[in-house]
């Protein structure tokens, strides 16, 4: 159970990234019904990731490590959402540097975390 949801997790990420960037570029062309069902194909993925980070975190008894790598997460999917909402709103005007902003540095920090780049 521990590696299916190891491999879970991992994979979960590389197409939550893919699905994110694919759904963000439909918006902007204008394309909204497929981006759309990619929008919830990731929401999708969202769950998974989370409920496989859960997992894995009760498996190393909540290491402090982890649990900032979870709380990074949650801010990524956060960015996500945000930029992808109000890209089909068309509403992300003025905002746009601050959700990229926590979507970038969340997602470094994210990575090395996890490819223990830090400890």
């Amino acid at each position: 159970m521990v590696d299916a949801m190891y491999f879970a997790h991992s994979d979960s990420w590389w197409v939550m990234m893919l699905l994110f960037i694919v759904a963000y570029f439909l918006f902007r062309k204008g394309i909204h019904k497929g981006a759309k069902i990619l929008h919830m194909i990731l929401r999708l993925f969202y769950i998974v990731m989370l409920f496989s980070g859960v997992v894995r975190l009760t498996v190393w008894n909540f290491d402090l490590l982890y649990v900032a790598k979870g709380l990074l997460a949650i801010a990524l999917i956060y960015a996500m959402e945000m930029i992808l909402v109000k890209t089909k709103k068309g509403t992300i005007g003025t905002k746009a540097p601050m959700y990229w902003g926590i979507f970038g540095v969340s997602l470094v920090l994210v990575l090395l975390l996890g490819f223990r780049v830090f400890f």
